[in-house]
């Protein structure tokens, strides 16, 4: 998920038209790819413009879904929207119990190691097959020459403490890999 300066996060896009009457296709890319249409409404994003769309129905399609929005009524209309970003404000997102967060929190934070040694910023996130995998931009001058450090997302081995106060994480890491 990316976030912009507006706090709109992008859940998905909009693919081709599908039949007559303003159906579209739509590719989700949220864990749960249903979950997309617990959000309404959705922020349809074209050449950095957004305009709000209303959901008015929706379904599964083959291995993916399709929704009507209740402001396009024909394919013609429908073409006009195919490739267009799906996001919704940050304040639509559910609340989350103590303890998680959303990756998008944890950018920008300051990795720490237990002994004090600051491993740069949180510049971004990945997926593996095994674990989460934080991607830390070293500072410039890192004692250890490193550009940038791939830490895996492991609670309580490698990641000790998570401060969002502070905007800090706190790692178990040989500051040298």
């Amino acid at each position: 998920m990316s976030q912009s300066k507006t706090s709109t996060i992008v859940v998905g896009k909009l693919g081709a038209p599908y039949g007559i009457k303003g159906w579209l296709k739509v590719h989700s890319f949220t864990d749960d790819p249903q979950g997309i249409f617990d959000f309404s409404p959705w922020l349809i994003g074209q050449q950095g413009k957004w305009q709000n769309l209303e959901v008015s129905d929706w379904r599964r399609h083959n291995k993916g879904y399709i929704a009507k929005f209740a402001q396009v009524n024909d394919r013609d209309e429908a073409v006009a929207y195919t490739n267009a970003e799906i996001a919704v404000y940050a304040e639509q997102l559910p609340e989350l119990p103590e303890g998680e967060f959303y990756w998008r929190d944890l950018i920008g934070m300051s990795v720490v190691t237990d002994k004090g040694y600051d491993l740069g910023i949180v510049d971004d996130l990945m997926e593996t097959g095994s674990n989460d995998v934080l991607v830390v931009k070293a500072n410039k001058k890192d004692a250890f020459g490193q550009s940038e450090r791939l830490i895996p997302f492991l609670t309580d081995s490698v990641i000790l403490d998570i401060n969002h106060d502070e905007r800090r994480i706190t790692v178990d890491w040989d500051p040298a890999f």
